[in-house]
């Protein structure tokens, strides 16, 4: 019996990933990845980095990809609550600048995974948030892209009154019709002609 429940999104490839949590006297414990449950499930990836943020209350992390060296991510919340958003950008897509968004939390023990060709973001919906994710490719802050937060052309419906903490680099981000971006699938040098 697996310990993981696979639920297809409203885009291709996203899913939303119930996770078993055993819990007695002493505690809990669950498991967070099993690669052999995951491939069962098509979703076959080899993580290579893992990464961990801490934030407050309306902090807005996103919406970040990366240009040359994509990434898919299995993003969870250690402590806390976040909206977390993937937004589609693979080239040929028919959901290509389609979004969707899950409430992940510590206590509902969801996590999303997020394949290559998109762009990420969150919203921290606690007093604090502990978020956690593992790519299955290394960060290259030179390769960093993105894309506005408040996208209307994206029209994303973070749960907040608009007021949201967000750093510089991110409050100036392009649109998506600004940036044009479309991810490639194959090859890094495939990918470097797009």
């Amino acid at each position: 019996m697996s310990n993981f429940t696979f639920h297809a999104t409203s885009i291709e490839g996203v899913f939303l990933i119930d996770v078993k949590c055993y819990t007695d006297e002493r505690g809990s414990f669950m498991e967070t990845y099993h690669e052999e449950a995951f491939r069962t499930a098509g979703l076959n990836y080899r993580f290579v980095q893992d990464n961990q943020s801490s934030s407050r209350k309306g902090v807005l992390r996103g919406l970040h990809f990366q240009k040359h060296y994509a990434q898919a991510k299995l993003v969870r919340v250690l402590q806390g609550e976040v909206f977390d958003v993937a937004v589609d950008l693979r080239e040929g897509s028919k959901t290509y600048g389609k979004w969707v968004g899950e409430i992940l939390s510590a206590e509902n023990h969801s996590q999303l995974m997020i394949p290559r060709g998109f762009a990420h973001g969150f919203l921290v919906l606690s007093d604090t948030a502990v978020f956690a994710y593992r790519c299955d490719e290394f960060y290259h802050p030179e390769d960093e892209g993105g894309i506005l937060w408040n996208d209307p052309a994206l029209g994303i419906t973070w749960p907040t009154d608009g007021a949201v903490i967000i750093n510089e680099k991110d409050k100036n981000r392009p649109t998506l019709a600004e940036c044009g971006y479309r991810y490639h699938e194959g090859t890094l040098a495939d990918r470097e002609k797009v």
